[in-house]
């Protein structure tokens, strides 16, 4: 039985995985990652924070070690653009296929990092995270080497710190050029986060065009895709950086006329700044962590960033990627009610927070919410999700920790790895969109969870919670002794020692984790067979 089963949702995973809205649809929406910021005063344990959900229909599922390397002189990098995979087998995903398309000189030595779609954690404790907001078309280069994930990577190969990293990424694209799309980077170090926004320089120019600015210590920022970097001040070396060209490129287009205040996110990205999908997102993450502000839910423009009410911590950062707008006025599911068996009117069961655009056009979701532009934080197309912690009162070797959850956040768990283990699991190694349906690949466990539970989520919520809620719990208990044991362990110069410990415990994490979503899943087929 079981094996008809497997059968089955191998079929119906292999539809439902792909969607049934374009993606040009998402984009044109501003539907795809959210980032979030945290400085170490900002934060509960003192830690530095950055973050990224991977919300897209293409990248890969995996994510596993890239080691530390020396190189010899001459060595060369090989870089690549993405395009649409163009030969598929039977079974697989909509993805990219990386097209080789020149060299730049190697460094002579490259830090390890975790290799994730969008390169996420060093070894050093150079964290990025990431969000695509477009900006201009015009801007648009294809004369350049460099992509925004061949960017993370570079970074995390060659930089310590978000200044060094910012600085050095300024100079690899005014040497190399830039040849994405709008894209904004959250880059953290163990002191201190920085946003930076990166345009191409226009058709056929080589180049960039960027900002950066620095979150204060004591604030909470936010990215979800559109520019949020405005007035700059340069002369403030401490909070911005910035490309030679930013002023110039913009009068040369007449995006400015340098008399008004030079803002950065309406002279190359002012569509960004209309986007209900994006400035709803915004709202929604400062008004989680500073309520006492009062945001206007549909102002066009928040602060760039906000000082919380009370401190961050990862349980708060792990609860804002789940959101989905529960008990606002921007829940999509408030207008689909049934009564119950008291008469009361409540939100049906079959309401789900992550409909797809076609259920959402078809049922006129909340007044034309789908209409609006709307999106939430926790999406349906969330391929990955990592929160990362960057710790400046613990050595290299401990400090830097991702927090890694796979597919929809809201129906996951996030496991905790990292930068300096020495492997990861084969199952989280595994790319499940090359694969397709398969056990083999740990993303495929989250995702049959999410696609279930979404099909009577008032009903299936509390059984996913159930499961997930004391296992993250433990997670979280457990790498506090971890750390403590490691810690012990590298002051009595067991370094090997301390990195087989923590490499254990990510793998007994990783595995404990993809065994539960396995089982989870299958208890949601059969416990609510009655129910379909």
């Amino acid at each position: 039985m079981k094996k008809w089963i497997y059968l089955i949702l191998a079929v119906a995973m292999s539809v439902t995985a792909g969607y049934s809205q374009s993606a040009a649809d998402l984009e044109s929406y501003g539907m795809e990652c959210t980032t979030v910021t945290v400085g170490k005063k900002a934060s509960a344990d003192g830690s530095v924070m950055t973050s990224h959900t991977d919300d897209s229909h293409r990248t890969r599922t995996n994510i596993y070690v890239t080691p530390a390397e020396d190189h010899p002189d001459g060595a060369r990098q090989q870089l690549f653009r993405r395009e649409w995979a163009k030969k598929q087998l039977p079974g697989q995903m909509q993805r990219y296929d990386n097209i080789p398309i020149g060299y730049i000189d190697q460094v002579d030595h490259t830090y390890q990092f975790l290799n994730s779609a969008y390169p996420c954690v060093n070894e050093a404790q150079l964290a990025i995270g990431e969000s695509t907001f477009g900006g201009r078309e015009e801007l648009k280069s294809d004369s350049g080497l460099i992509d925004c994930q061949r960017l993370c990577m570079l970074l995390l190969q060659r930089c310590a710190t978000a200044r060094e990293a910012i600085a050095t990424a300024g100079a690899l694209l005014k040497e190399h050029g830039w040849i994405d799309a709008g894209e904004c980077l959250t880059i953290a170090d163990k002191n201190e986060v920085w946003h930076l926004e990166i345009l191409g320089p226009g058709k056929g120019k080589k180049g960039a065009v960027w900002a950066a600015q620095r979150v204060p210590d004591d604030h909470v920022a936010v990215n979800a895709n559109a520019s949020t970097i405005r007035e700059i001040n340069l002369k403030d070396k401490d909070h911005f950086m910035a490309s030679d060209n930013v002023y110039t490129l913009a009068r040369e287009n007449g995006w400015w006329d340098g008399k008004e205040t030079f803002r950065f996110a309406y002279a190359y990205a002012p569509q960004t700044r209309t986007m209900m999908a994006c400035r709803r997102r915004e709202w929604r993450v400062f008004d989680l962590v500073a309520p006492s502000l009062h945001l206007d839910p549909n102002a066009e423009n928040f602060p760039f960033s906000v000082k919380p009410d009370s401190l961050v911590s990862v349980e708060k950062m792990m609860s804002i990627f789940k959101d989905y707008y529960e008990g606002t006025p921007y829940d999509m599911r408030k207008n689909l009610t049934v009564t119950d068996k008291e008469g009361k009117t409540v939100i049906s069961p079959m309401a789900n927070p992550f409909m797809k655009l076609d259920e959402l056009r078809l049922h006129r979701v909340n007044g034309g919410w789908h209409e609006r532009g709307e999106r939430t934080i926790a999406v349906h197309f969330t391929v990955y999700a990592t929160i990362i912690q960057c710790r400046n009162w613990l050595p290299d070797e401990i400090g830097p920790l991702c927090w890694f959850a796979l597919d929809n956040v809201a129906s996951s768990i996030y496991v905790p790895i990292y930068a300096n283990v020495s492997d990861l699991p084969d199952t989280y190694k595994t790319d499940g969109r090359v694969t397709g349906f398969s056990r083999d690949a740990a993303w495929w466990a989250f995702n049959r969870v999410g696609t279930l539970a979404a099909q009577r989520w008032g009903d299936m919520r509390p059984f996913v919670e159930k499961t997930w809620q004391p296992l993250q719990k433990s997670f979280l208990e457990q790498h506090r002794l971890v750390e403590n044991e490691a810690l012990r362990l590298i002051d009595l110069d067991r370094y090997d020692d301390a990195i087989r410990q923590l490499t254990n415990f990510t793998d007994n994490c990783c595995n404990t984790a993809v065994e539960q979503a396995w089982d989870l899943g299958d208890q949601l087929w059969t416990v609510f067979d009655g129910m379909w």
